[in-house]
C-alpha cells in the first residue's frame, strides 16, 4: 500500500489538473445548455444544406433556419468562396450561439468551391509511402478551411476500396490495403486536427465492398462480423487510439450487425451505439451521412429519419430536409419516453464542448480582403509537385528501359490516346530530348510513322475527375498492344489505377507507369520520371487482376538532370520571385527589348521559366519559352570553352600552353608566347576587336562582289546571311589579321573576342571537326539540348528564332537565324566567340552541367579538377576578376552581376542581352535571354538600367535559406 500512494496521489493530481484545464470549457457548456429550450437543444442537433450559388430565397431559408430553429450548423455545397465566406457571415451574424461549418473537402476545398486548391485523389495519395507528406497537406487543407470559417472537413474517406467496380468509392479511397489505408488516414487526420479542424471519418461502419451508390439506393455488405472487424473496422479503431474528432456514419445494410431486413447502419442503434460507442469506445461526434441520401430517405419521412438517426446513437443529424416537422417528432417523442432529457443533454452538451473546441465561444467573423490569394498559394503548389513526385508508381521496367538516358542514341515518337489534353506532358518530353508526336488517325499510318523511332510513349489521357470513367476502349487497347509489339513502347497512365483492367496482356508493354491523374502536376511529374529527373518510388494501392499486386512498384533513382520544380521546394519564396515580371515588363514597355526569357533553377530544379514580349516591336507574335535566342558571347562558356576543357582532361592542353603550340602558323606572330591562362582570361594583351567586315564592303557600304555572291558556289559557300555568301578563303583572312594585329601595350585586363576566334582554329585543327559539329558530338546531342546550336535555320522554322537586328550597315536585311555578330557571321555563322542559339532551358543545362563540376545525367564530360581550375580568379589581385573562359563577380562596384552573388559564381553575357550565371553556394542557376538589339543595337539601356542585374537580385531575395 505504501508503494502504491505516491501513484495514487499523482493520478490525483492529473486528475484535478485536467479538471481544471476543462473547467473553463464546461462552465461555457453549462451556460449554454442550462439557458436553452428544448426546441432550441433540439436544434443544435441538425446540420443544415447551403449553398452559395442559389439565390436570395434559399439564404433566406437558411437564415430562416438559423434564426427560428436555431439550427447548430451548416454543411456547405457547390459555390464559390468570395461568396460562401460572405454567407457564412451573414449565418453566423444571426446566430444566439455560433453555428458548426461542414464542407466534404476530401481532396481540397475544390471538392465544393470553384477558384480554390485541389490536391490529388486518395487513391492517388494511396501510392505514397512518406505519410509525413499526406500529414502536411492536410495541414495545409485545414489552413484553407479555417481561412473559410469551416470547422469540419468530412475528411478522410476510410473505406477500403476492395470491389473495383464501387461506384461511389473508387478513387475517394486510400485503397484496398487496410495497413495503408489506415496509415494515410491517421496521416490526414493528424494534419487536419493539428491545424484546428475536425477531421471526420467516413463511412462507417464500411462502403469499400459495394456495387451500388447510396445516394441512390442501399447498398449491400454481406461480410460476417469477423471479416468487419478485421477488415472494414480496422482503420476506426486505429483512428479512435489517435484522438479521431469524429465518424460519419453511412447508409448501408450490413446483415451481420443490424438483423433487421434493409435497415440502414445510420438507423441501426447496434451499429451507431453498441458498436461504435460501446466497443469501439468512440467519445467524438458522431455525424449520419446526409440524411436525404435515397439509402435512408428511401426507408423513413423526413422528421422521422431525424429522431430515428439520434435514437440509433447519432449526434449530428446532416443534410436534414424538414427541420420544423423534425423538431415536433422530438417532442412526440419526449412526450411518450422513447427520447430522454439525458439522451438529449448527451449530444447537445458534445456539439457545444466541440464548438468550444473550434474556438466559437469567442467567434471571430471571416476576413474577405485576399481571400482568394490566401487560398491559392505558391506553397499550395509546392506540396502538390511533392505528392505527385510521390505517387507516380513504375509497374513494368523490362531490361531497365527507365530512365531513358543515352539520349545520343535515342528517337523518340508519343502517341496520345484518351480523350484529354497532354500538352503539359508532350512540352515537359521535349525539355528533355525531341520528342516527334504521331498524330495518325489510324493504326496502320501510325505503325508505318513509327518504324524508325527507338522508343515510343504513349500516353493515356482522360478528363481528370473523380467520377468519371476512366475505361480503356476497345481502340484504346489494341493500338497499346500494336504498337508494343512493333516498338519498345513506355505506356503512361493518366488515370486511376482500374484502368489498366481492361488489358489482359501485358507482356509487349516494356515500360508502364502509373501517374493516376491527368493534370498538369502529374503530367509534368511523369515526364520528369522517364528521363530520371524524379524518382519513382510509389506502389500501387490496389491490385490489377493477378497481374498487379497492392503495393507493386519498382524504384529508380533520380539522375542529375535539370527537373521542374515549385519554388518553396529548393528553398526559394514564389511571390517574391514574381517580382521579375514586373521588372521583365518595365524593360519591354520601355522598348530597352521587344522579348525576354528568363529563367531561375535551384538544386537542379527549374522553378521559373517564363517568356515576356513579342518577336518584335511590330509583329506581336508572342514569345515562348521554346524560341530560340542568338546567345552572343554566351557561345564562349557554352561551345568553346566546355570543348577545351576536354581538351585539357586529355592532357593536350595546360594553362601554360602557349598560343604557338596551338596553333604553329602563328608562332611566328607577336602572340605566339600567349599562354592560354592570359588569353581566356583577357589580359594576352590582345586588341579587344577589329569590324573585319569593313574590309569587304564597297565605297557604298555594301558587300563588294570581290568577296560576295547572292548564291552559293563552290568559291562562294559560306552563308552570311540570306542571298549573301562569303569566299571559302575569308577565314583565312580573318585570321591573318589577328595575327597581324598590334599587341596592346600593357599586359592588363582587356576584353577581347579575338582568344575565342583563335581557340576555334585551334579546336578545329585539334579535333578535326568543325565546332559546331564538335559541341554537339561532345555536348548538346547526348544533354538533350536540342535547341542550342549555330544556324538553326538548318533545323527551325524562322517562326521559332527570334530576330536581333535590321543590319543597314553590312548585310542590309532582317538578321533573324543568322548569327548577329559580323565576324561569326564571316565564318559561317559558326564562331569561337559567338554564334551559339538556344533557348532558356537548353542553357540552363549547360549551367546546372557546370555547377555539377562537368557532370550532367550521370555522364562526366570532363573531371571536376579541370572545373576548379577553370572556375579560378587567378589575377583578382591584379584587379582582373575574370576566371578561364567564364565571367567572374565584380571586384569593385561596377560590373556584371547584382553584387549579390557568391566569389565562386561564374557565367558569361551577351552582346545581344543576354546573361547566363550559375552560383555553386547557393546552387542557383539563372538565365537571361532579349533580343536588345531589335531593330537596331543603338544604345544599351537595358544593360544602363541594369535589367538582367535587378532581375538576378530579385533571385538572391527570394532566397528562403
Amino acid at each position: 500500500m505504501r508503494n502504491l500512494l505516491p501513484i495514487l496521489l499523482l493520478l490525483f493530481h492529473f486528475s484535478f489538473a485536467q479538471k481544471k484545464s476543462n473547467l473553463p470549457q464546461q462552465q461555457w457548456v453549462d451556460s449554454i445548455y442550462n439557458r436553452l429550450s428544448f426546441e432550441e437543444r433540439v436544434g443544435q442537433l441538425f446540420m443544415v444544406a447551403a449553398y452559395s450559388n442559389k439565390n436570395e430565397s434559399h439564404y433566406r431559408d437558411i437564415d430562416a433556419l438559423v434564426e427560428k430553429y436555431k439550427i447548430g450548423g451548416v454543411i456547405f455545397f457547390q459555390g464559390g468562396p468570395v461568396r460562401q465566406a460572405q454567407l457564412t457571415n451573414r449565418y453566423q451574424s444571426k446566430a444566439d450561439i455560433p453555428l458548426f461549418v461542414g464542407i466534404d473537402a476530401e481532396w481540397g476545398l475544390s471538392m465544393r468551391l470553384d477558384s480554390t486548391y485541389r490536391y490529388p485523389w486518395n487513391m492517388t495519395l494511396g501510392a505514397i509511402q512518406d505519410y509525413s507528406l499526406i500529414d502536411k497537406m492536410g495541414m495545409q487543407m485545414a489552413e484553407q478551411s479555417k481561412r473559410m470559417g469551416i470547422h469540419f472537413n468530412f475528411a478522410p474517406v476510410v473505406d477500403i476500396n476492395t470491389n473495383p467496380k464501387n461506384p461511389i468509392i473508387g478513387n475517394r479511397s486510400f485503397g484496398e490495403d487496410k495497413i495503408g489505408v489506415t496509415n494515410a488516414a491517421i496521416a490526414l487526420m493528424n494534419g487536419l486536427q493539428s491545424g484546428g479542424v475536425f477531421a471526420t471519418a467516413k463511412h462507417f461502419p464500411g462502403h469499400g465492398d459495394t456495387s451500388t451508390d447510396s445516394h441512390h439506393t442501399l447498398p449491400v455488405v454481406n461480410f460476417d462480423r469477423k471479416r468487419l472487424d478485421d477488415v472494414e473496422l480496422y482503420p476506426y479503431k486505429e483512428l479512435i487510439k489517435n484522438d479521431l474528432a469524429s465518424i460519419m456514419v453511412a447508409h448501408l445494410n450490413v446483415p451481420s450487425i443490424e438483423p433487421r431486413d434493409g435497415f440502414p447502419t445510420s438507423l441501426s442503434y447496434n451499429v451507431v451505439t453498441n458498436i461504435l460507442k460501446n466497443e469501439l469506445h468512440f467519445e467524438g461526434l458522431i455525424f449520419t451521412d446526409a440524411l436525404n441520401m435515397k439509402g435512408a430517405s428511401n426507408f423513413k419521412q423526413p422528421g422521422d429519419i431525424d429522431l430515428e438517426a439520434f435514437l440509433a446513437g447519432n449526434d449530428v443529424l446532416l443534410f436534414a430536409e424538414n427541420i420544423p416537422v423534425a423538431v415536433q417528432r422530438f417532442k412526440e417523442a419526449l412526450e411518450d419516453g422513447r427520447l430522454t432529457e439525458s439522451r438529449l443533454a448527451e449530444s447537445v452538451k458534445k456539439i457545444l464542448k466541440y464548438k468550444y473546441k473550434a474556438g466559437l465561444h469567442q467567434y471571430k467573423e471571416i476576413v474577405l480582403k485576399n481571400l482568394f490569394e490566401d487560398l491559392n498559394q505558391s506553397k499550395y503548389d509546392a506540396m502538390n509537385y511533392k505528392l505527385y513526385e510521390n505517387a507516380v508508381t513504375l509497374l513494368k521496367n523490362k531490361d531497365k528501359l527507365l530512365p531513358i538516358k543515352k539520349l545520343d542514341k535515342e528517337s523518340i515518337a508519343y502517341v496520345g490516346l484518351g480523350d484529354d489534353y497532354n500538352t503539359t506532358f508532350v512540352e515537359k518530353l521535349n525539355a528533355y530530348t525531341k520528342v516527334t508526336e504521331i498524330k495518325a488517325t489510324n493504326i496502320d499510318s501510325v505503325l508505318v510513322a513509327l518504324q524508325d523511332y527507338s522508343k515510343v510513349i504513349i500516353g493515356y489521357h482522360r478528363a481528370d475527375g473523380a467520377w468519371k470513367n476512366h475505361n480503356l476502349t476497345f481502340k484504346d487497347v489494341m493500338w497499346i498492344d500494336k504498337i508494343s509489339k512493333q516498338n519498345k513502347t513506355i505506356v503512361t497512365f493518366f488515370t486511376k489505377p482500374y484502368s489498366l483492367l481492361k488489358i489482359k496482356n501485358f507482356d509487349a508493354i516494356e515500360g508502364l507507369i502509373l501517374a493516376y491523374q491527368n493534370n498538369d502536376f502529374a503530367q509534368t511529374v511523369a515526364a520528369q520520371a522517364i528521363f530520371g529527373a524524379v524518382a519513382m518510388n510509389g506502389k500501387i494501392p490496389v491490385s490489377i487482376d493477378e497481374e498487379f499486386h497492392v503495393n507493386d512498384g519498382l524504384i529508380t533513382s533520380r539522375i542529375n538532370i535539370l527537373g521542374f520544380e515549385a519554388p518553396e521546394n529548393v528553398g526559394l519564396d514564389a511571390i517574391k520571385l514574381s517580382k521579375i515580371d514586373s521588372i521583365a515588363n518595365y524593360a519591354i514597355a520601355k522598348k530597352m527589348t521587344p522579348s525576354i526569357q528568363v529563367l531561375v533553377a535551384r538544386k537542379g530544379q527549374v522553378v521559373y521559366q517564363k517568356a515576356f514580349g513579342y518577336h518584335t516591336y511590330e509583329n506581336q507574335i508572342p514569345v515562348h519559352n521554346s524560341d530560340l535566342y542568338d546567345v552572343a558571347s554566351l557561345t564562349k562558356i557554352l561551345a568553346t570553352l566546355p570543348n577545351l576543357m576536354v581538351q585539357f582532361d586529355k592532357d593536350k592542353l595546360k594553362l601554360d600552353t602557349k598560343l604557338g603550340t596551338m596553333l604553329p602558323a602563328l608562332k611566328i606572330s607577336n602572340k605566339a608566347n600567349a599562354t592560354l591562362l592570359d588569353m581566356l582570361t583577357h589580359q594576352a594583351r590582345f586588341q579587344p576587336w577589329i569590324p573585319f567586315y569593313k574590309a569587304t564592303l564597297d565605297s557604298l557600304g555594301n558587300p563588294s562582289e570581290k568577296y560576295y555572291r547572292s548564291t552559293y558556289s563552290k568559291e562562294f559557300p559560306v552563308q552570311v546571311a540570306e542571298n549573301l555568301f562569303i569566299r571559302k578563303d575569308y577565314n583565312d583572312s580573318i585570321i591573318k589579321t589577328i595575327a597581324e594585329s598590334d599587341l596592346l601595350p600593357k599586359k592588363k585586363y582587356k576584353y577581347s573576342d579575338f582568344s575565342f576566334i583563335l581557340m576555334k582554329e585551334y579546336l578545329e585543327r585539334v579535333t578535326s571537326k568543325k565546332l559546331d559539329q564538335l559541341a554537339y558530338d561532345n555536348f548538346y546531342n547526348s544533354m538533350g539540348a536540342t535547341t542550342m546550336m549555330y544556324n538553326p535555320l538548318q533545323k527551325f522554322d524562322v517562326s521559332k528564332i527570334i530576330p536581333t537586328e535590321i543590319d543597314n550597315y553590312y548585310r542590309h536585311t532582317k538578321i533573324q537565324g543568322y548569327v548577329h555578330d559580323m565576324c561569326a557571321a564571316m565564318q559561317g555563322g559558326v564562331g569561337g566567340h559567338a554564334g551559339i542559339f538556344s533557348n532558356s532551358l537548353d542553357v540552363a543545362k549547360m549551367m546546372q552541367l557546370f555547377l555539377q563540376k562537368g557532370n550532367y545525367g550521370g555522364h562526366q564530360y570532363f573531371t571536376e579538377t579541370t572545373f576548379d581550375k577553370f572556375n579560378t580568379c587567378y589575377y583578382c589581385k591584379d584587379d582582373n576578376r575574370r576566371g578561364v573562359g567564364f565571367d567572374k563577380p565584380q571586384l569593385g562596384e561596377s560590373g556584371p552581376t547584382c553584387g549579390c552573388v557568391s566569389m565562386t559564381s561564374f557565367g558569361h553575357t551577351g552582346f545581344t542581352g543576354t546573361m547566363a550565371w550559375a552560383d555553386p553556394e547557393k546552387e542557383l542557376v539563372y538565365v537571361f535571354l532579349s533580343n536588345r538589339t531589335y531593330p537596331e543595337a543603338g544604345t544599351n539601356i537595358l544593360s544602363r538600367e541594369n535589367i538582367r542585374e535587378k532581375i538576378q537580385e530579385v533571385i538572391y531575395d527570394a532566397l528562403l535559406d
